[in-house]
């Protein structure tokens, strides 16, 4: 893991670029990027988002898309066949591919095989390393292509990554891997345990300037009179928990003014509405859908309680330390979680917020209800929740490792138009 081996032309690999839930990889890649990392970002699939985050303003790398499917653009990846066929690394890499196919047979991983062959061949040769985000297909596109053209290559890990994928598979990249990053220590004592000493921890970290602490007094808010300002920040999908938060609200005194605004998008967005419809809540809820930054930052500073009841989803997948968590405690707001993968790691159940166990819908109704009918609680919750953020979770000191792993010193910021040119 010396300097050495990654201080070179990094291509990022992403699963979709720009997109708005994942802010936290846009954040770190303008920060390397001001450091004076010399990179190209290759996306796997082209953005569905309608808005950006102020910060995809910022960020300079030219972004190559791969072919999303590959029947799209076929001429392009035969064309890229014809040509990696050729390369020394092909035969190893096809059979390692046959291999992994034969334990996942699924048409994902031969699109990953096809991507893989397009970026191995057509990025530019000063680009040696190769740098995935998540642990699943992005790492996958990049392993193969990374093998395949005798580059080197590394991964960050997350959260669903690392729940729904196969040990066999964490263990077999990690070990083709010159080094990768997680964001938890929860996550980190996994992969560490699958290859030990790979795998470094790494906080995202927030953009504090971004994220500014506002001076506002505290809002008094009890719910005997104008509606206690509930917020969640999430995309509609199990493992956020929206539907028994739903169930939750639907259990609150008649008597007591609430209000609740969801924002963000997913494949239940529509399901939750008409749950919330039946249970006769539709009136004390605002749906924002997805929304950019300043939208959100927004929000964080006019509520005066966040939600977010994550759990294990059937299937396995869950939070690992949800960014928008940081976001919300940055500005002072008193968060309401649950005790699930790596929150505790953030949030001190009563002292800087509150936690109850996941899908214990009884006690997620009874904290809400207390911490409506207690102003003064949320306050002192919102005030230690945004120290803690400020002196923990500061991407400043959050970058360091991370660009230590690029061979790029965190002490002398090079955003130099050198660099920009390079990008």
């Amino acid at each position: 893991m010396a300097r050495s081996e990654t201080r070179v032309p990094t291509a990022i690999v992403l699963k979709g670029y720009p997109r708005l839930s994942e802010t936290f990889i846009a954040q770190e890649i303008l920060e390397l990027q001001r450091l004076g990392l010399d990179y190209t970002i290759i996306s796997l699939r082209h953005p569905t988002d309608k808005a950006s985050h102020p910060v995809h303003g910022k960020i300079t790398g030219a972004v190559t898309y791969l072919p999303e499917y590959l029947y799209q653009e076929p001429l392009r990846v035969l064309k890229a066949w014809w040509k990696a066929r050729r390369i020394p690394g092909y035969g190893a890499t096809f059979r390692l591919w046959l291999k992994d196919l034969k334990r996942d047979f699924t048409p994902n991983r031969g699109r990953r095989f096809g991507q893989a062959l397009v970026l191995a061949t057509e990025l530019d040769p000063r680009f040696r390393h190769i740098y995935a985000h998540f642990l699943h297909t992005p790492s996958s596109v990049a392993r193969y292509a990374a093998l395949m053209s005798g580059r080197s290559w590394s991964a960050s890990a997350h959260a669903k990554d690392i729940w729904l994928s196969p040990d066999w598979e964490k263990r077999e990249k990690l070990a083709d891997a010159a080094w990768a990053v997680t964001c938890t220590r929860y996550g980190h004592a996994h992969l560490d345990a699958l290859a030990p000493g790979k795998t470094r921890l790494v906080y995202h970290g927030l953009d504090l300037s971004s994220f500014a602490a506002v001076d506002t007094e505290a809002a008094m808010r009890d719910g005997s009179g104008a509606p206690v300002r509930l917020l969640s920040v999430g995309r509609a999908v199990p493992k956020k928990g929206f539907d028994q938060l739903l169930d939750a609200l639907a259990r609150l005194p008649d008597d007591l003014s609430w209000h609740w605004t969801h924002i963000g998008g997913g494949k239940e967005l529509r399901r939750l509405k008409s749950q919330a419809d039946a249970l006769g809540l539709t009136d004390r809820i605002t749906w924002r859908g997805a929304a950019a930054q300043e939208l959100v930052l927004e929000a964080y500073r006019r509520s005066d309680l966040f939600i977010l009841p994550s759990r294990i989803a059937e299937d396995g997948d869950r939070d690992g330390l949800p960014n928008v968590l940081v976001e919300a405690q940055s500005q002072g707001l008193c968060c309401l979680a649950t005790d699930v993968s790596a929150i505790p790691e953030l949030i001190d159940d009563g002292v800087t917020g509150t936690l109850v166990p996941p899908d214990d819908i009884a006690g997620l109704a009874a904290a809400i209800e207390g911490l409506i009918r207690n102003p003064a609680v949320r306050a002192g919750y919102g005030a230690a929740g945004e120290a803690k953020v400020r002196a923990r979770f500061d991407h400043q000191v959050a970058i360091g490792t991370l660009a230590a792993l690029f061979g790029l010193d965190p002490a002398r910021p090079d955003a130099a138009a050198g660099t920009d040119e390079a990008a």
